[in-house]
């Protein structure tokens, strides 16, 4: 069913949430070799950018997508392990966002984080988003609205904070 958006649905828009923040880990990596004056301050601010931008994508995931997955799909070890993934990720998260400036092991977080994202992104691709549009009992179309919504609602709240 078409609509103003060329049909795009929840996974389009979370996948497209994949896309963004798979740019900046690049990004970031280019940063990383460089000795220009201003890198690492850019660096600390491309990864702050990154964790909030995934701490916003895990919420809306766990707020609206996974529960009506969870609701429409009998087998749901994959939502589990999502879950699981999204703590993890988390604690990462945590780590980055708790630096006022880069450490030792600033890098290596940032790399780690990208590479459990890139496996995340992989299972839902692959996975998840096949299952959710198989799934006769879900709307993604309005749940993308929901989520669109909800996404925006949550920037704003972080950045009002920033």
């Amino acid at each position: 069913m078409p609509t103003t958006r060329a049909g795009k649905d929840a996974c389009d828009l979370l996948d497209a949430d994949h896309r963004a923040v798979k740019k900046m880990f690049k990004e970031y990596e280019e940063l990383t070799g460089s000795r220009a004056r201003g890198a690492a301050q850019k660096k600390l601010e491309l990864a702050h950018q990154i964790c909030m931008e995934l701490t916003v994508h895990a919420q809306v995931e766990e707020e609206i997508f996974y529960p009506a997955l969870r609701a429409a799909i009998k087998d749901t070890d994959l939502l589990d392990e999502a879950e699981v993934e999204h703590q993890t990720a988390k604690d990462l998260i945590a780590q980055i966002e708790g630096a006022a400036e880069p450490d030792d092991k600033f890098d290596a977080k940032v790399k780690v984080l990208g590479e459990y994202i890139d496996h995340h992104v992989k299972e839902e691709r692959g996975e998840i988003f096949p299952k959710a549009r198989a799934a006769r009992k879900l709307d993604l179309v309005t749940m993308r609205d929901e989520i669109e919504a909800r996404k925006e609602e949550l920037m704003s709240e972080m950045g009002a904070a920033a």
